[in-house]
């Protein structure tokens, strides 16, 4: 077994005791590169078919191609898919302009908020990584949101062993994080060894890509000239740039990521 059999194995293990242990489950998808490999593990796990519904929190601010591409995706595969949208916060003209902390509160973590209240999650299973921003790396792979759906990161339960806590009050939900232990590189490794289709967004035109996906007037492009998935894997051998460079968000505030997490953001 090579590292990314186990990685592959490890996050399936979690997959199928969130499945067993938690209550009804839902999984973010936000048409990444993560969240799709999540996906694929997903299906890997429960034998070809994803058991609960796919989530898309859409800002409408999305860069379009992506809003293609899920739709299209979900109906090719079949897919569960739950899109909701704060209609309140739009009807209201929060926006990008509004200052992008506020912005992500109302479209991003309020949203999350009414979906999981709307649909009576008690789990949400995330693809967020350790290695890609400073507030994920203390994450638990089980991790408690009160009934405020806010995260206490300062007092969270040990996982020793993959002993997991899965028992939690009665009104609050479990975020499941299968990808936590996966780096942006292992990522790319094993899209390339699984051939997974991602969104044509990562991959170089005319001398940029993206590197991360989010709200097309908060994320920017890097200048690239990787066109193929090897090429990325090569590319990331080598670089010193942080993935999240292009997001606004975490420029206009140092702890910015920190303090949407803690409130609830994905």
């Amino acid at each position: 077994m090579d590292y990314l059999d186990a990685l592959e194995a490890h996050s399936i293990y979690i997959l199928r005791e969130a499945y067993n242990r938690l209550g009804k489950l839902g999984m973010l998808w936000s048409i990444g590169k993560d969240s799709t490999v999540m996906l694929w593990l997903a299906k890997k796990a429960f034998f070809g078919h994803c058991p609960f519904p796919l989530v898309h929190v859409d800002t409408t601010f999305k860069i379009p191609s992506m809003i293609s591409y899920r739709d299209k995706t979900a109906a090719e595969l079949g897919l569960d898919l739950i899109v909701h949208v704060n209609r309140e916060a739009i009807e209201a003209g929060l926006g990008p302009e509004s200052g992008r902390l506020k912005c992500c509160a109302a479209l991003k973590t309020e949203a999350l908020q009414q979906v999981v209240r709307l649909h009576a999650f008690e789990g949400l299973i995330v693809g967020v990584r350790r290695d890609e921003e400073g507030s994920r790396s203390k994450e638990r792979v089980f991790s408690e949101r009160n009934a405020h759906d806010e995260w206490d990161y300062a007092h969270q339960a040990p996982e020793f062993w993959d002993q997991f806590k899965t028992e939690f009050p009665k009104g609050h939900h479990i975020r499941v994080h299968p990808l936590l232990q996966w780096t942006e590189i292992d990522i790319w490794r094993y899209i390339g060894r699984e051939k997974i289709p991602v969104i044509d967004l990562y991959f170089s035109r005319d001398g940029e890509r993206y590197r991360s996906l989010g709200c097309l007037p908060c994320t920017g492009r890097i200048q690239s000239s990787a066109a193929t998935v090897e090429e990325i894997i090569a590319e990331l051998e080598h670089t010193t740039v942080s993935e999240r460079a292009g997001r606004a968000q975490d420029r206009e505030d140092a702890y910015a990521m920190q303090k949407l997490r803690k409130a609830g953001y994905m």
